[in-house]
């Protein structure tokens, strides 16, 4: 090596193991098999983890991104290593058994992603991911690889059209609800099937992969503009590109995850959801991304932040727009520069660009003028946040709503229980569930379902029918980004685990009131335990992967995680 290579600061963290004496020979032969040269050994490897898979379109073009990936980091000075882990796609599996696996591969993906990173030594990682649970899957790998890391979103789709008008999944969902209401028929609804999702990209509006996607550019893992520029766009590859290029320099740096993945940087993230209206979800995969990022942070900071930040997005499923309409108008860094603007947002925060948010973003245009995707702050689409936990006899360590766009802000009724999704949804087929009533769906928890599926299916029937806001939806399981009306999800702790939504029993009067942040029933503490003596929990599912996850995840409200080992 030449003296000047021998100043250069080795950026191999992990990698110069393979060149550290002659005993690696075998180690580096293997190496040079995949393309190494002797050059190949003094520059660091980075890792390109894709999610590509033909399953889905969120993740269809992936495997094209990553070869953009990998220009940038063979152009700054690294040796690129792709490698894929799975995904899986909700609105595919939704409403049906294979739903239960969406919410644990999330785990699999942080795990494997984790361990390519460490059983290969690789000195940093550029992770892609574009549905739903590879998004907060990657940051849970990027939090526990502890290498420098950037994350790249793969992009949003664009909206389906139909009749003159934007559409997207779902619209087909609501669809088949109004179908089942007599408003439309069996050509019609085809129609809109055939139309909702045109190509390649995560569903459209503000739903849990474009929530993510925002979250993390907020919490500072993206470069500017990952989250907004659309799947199929000039601008994406070139994000993909720059990502490359930027995990060198953070190796150049020495700048990690744990630098960036701080208390205020997930305040930022909390921030920016509250105020684009973002997923239910956003709790669950925030605090899991926390607790690998070992961050001091829990359910009821989600409440502290609704209470100061206003909702601005008029973005679905509960508004007009979608992603890419608010890409148009200046994107999510647009609504970042007002918010930091004013006082939102902690500008000191440092970023995978080596800057803070605020340095980022003296170089970020105002939103356009005149535009109306997102709302002034004089005049919000709401107050104070959209996502709200609730707390109370029926959810003593809390639940999520979402309240965007919906009037009812308390909701007394009678219970009407079910212990699957598929009776609940029968009966709302066959027009047994009536205005007022609070459907229950319980035993769908994280240990209970298992896996924590998602009510998609059934709060759009609901909204097709006619009695979204007319009747209250409440559960141990999850819902949907696209989900929207009077609903409750991540009841906590879940019926499998004895909690109090598991002795709830039909005609029990329950009340849902989002402005004290309670939900109950008026069942009394005496009541309780003569039921819970009586009560049984259901065998834990045993095969397999769901049978792994029923074993070890946690309670919704820690996030739902695999390796919380004192619990």
């Amino acid at each position: 090596m030449s003296t000047e290579e021998n100043n250069k600061k080795d950026l191999r963290i992990k990698s110069k193991v393979y060149t550290e004496s002659n005993i690696k020979a075998p180690n580096r032969a293997m190496l040079r098999a995949v393309g190494f040269t002797d050059e190949s050994f003094t520059k660091p490897q980075i890792g390109i983890a894709s999610t590509w898979a033909e399953v889905t379109p969120c993740n269809i073009h992936l495997n094209e991104l990553a070869q953009e990936a990998k220009a940038g980091a063979r152009e700054a000075g690294g040796v690129p290593l792709q490698f894929n882990t799975i995904t899986v796609s909700d609105g595919i599996s939704m409403g049906t058994q294979g739903m239960r696996y969406s919410l644990p591969s999330r785990d699999l993906i942080a795990d494997s992603i984790e361990t390519v990173v460490g059983a290969e030594n690789l000195d940093a990682l550029v992770a892609i991911g574009a549905c739903d649970k590879n998004i907060p899957g990657c940051a849970i790998a990027i939090a526990n690889a502890e290498v420098p890391a950037v994350f790249v979103y793969g992009g949003t789709i664009a909206p389906g059209q139909h009749r003159g008008g934007d559409i997207d999944l779902v619209s087909v969902f609501e669809g088949v609800g109004k179908l089942n209401a007599g408003e439309i028929d069996d050509e019609e609804l085809n129609k809109i099937e055939c139309s909702a999702c045109p190509g390649a990209g995560a569903c459209g509006g503000m739903y849990t992969a474009n929530t993510m996607a925002s979250a993390m550019e907020a919490l500072g893992l993206s470069l500017p503009g990952s989250a907004s520029n659309p799947a199929v766009s000039e601008a994406k590859a070139k994000d993909v590109k720059a990502a490359g290029e930027a995990v060198y320099k953070l190796l150049e740096a020495g700048i990690y995850p744990k630098d960036i993945m701080t208390k205020k940087a997930f305040e930022n993230a909390i921030t920016v959801v509250m105020a684009l209206g973002g997923s239910t979800n956003a709790i669950l995969h925030i605090l899991a991304i926390a607790h690998a990022a070992e961050v001091d942070l829990t359910i009821d900071d989600f409440n502290r932040l609704q209470e100061k930040v206003p909702h601005l997005a008029d973005l679905k499923p509960s508004g007009r727009y979608v992603m890419q309409d608010l890409y148009k108008v200046g994107g999510v860094q647009g609504v970042m520069k007002m918010l930091l603007k004013e006082g939102y947002l902690h500008g000191d925060c440092l970023t995978v660009t080596g800057k803070t948010i605020a340095e980022n973003l003296e170089a970020v245009d105002d939103l356009a003028e005149g535009q109306d995707v997102i709302m002034p702050f004089d005049n919000p689409k709401r107050a104070d946040g959209p996502l709200i936990v609730l707390k109370g006899n029926l959810s003593p360590v809390g639940s999520v709503a979402k309240v965007s766009g919906v009037k009812v802000s308390r909701h007394v009724g009678p219970a009407r229980v079910f212990d699957n999704e598929k009776d609940a949804s029968d009966a709302v087929l066959n027009n047994k569930i009536n205005e007022g009533d609070v459907l229950v769906i319980r035993y769908v928890g994280p240990k209970g379902g298992p896996g924590m599926p998602e009510m998609l299916s059934i709060s759009s029937l609901l909204v097709g029918k006619g009695l979204g806001e007319k009747v209250a939806l409440l559960t141990d399981g999850r819902f949907s980004g696209g989900t929207h009306g009077l609903v409750v999800g991540h009841i906590a702790p879940e019926a499998q685990s004895g909690g109090p939504i598991a002795l709830l029993k039909e005609g029990d009067t329950v009340t849902i009131d989002s402005t004290k942040k309670e939900i109950s029933c008026d069942v009394s503490e005496e009541e309780f335990k003569n039921r819970r003596s009586q009560w049984q929990a259901p065998p834990l599912y045993k095969k397999g992967v769901l049978g792994k996850y029923a074993h070890n995840v946690t309670c919704a409200s820690e996030g739902a995680v695999t390796d919380y080992l004192n619990k």
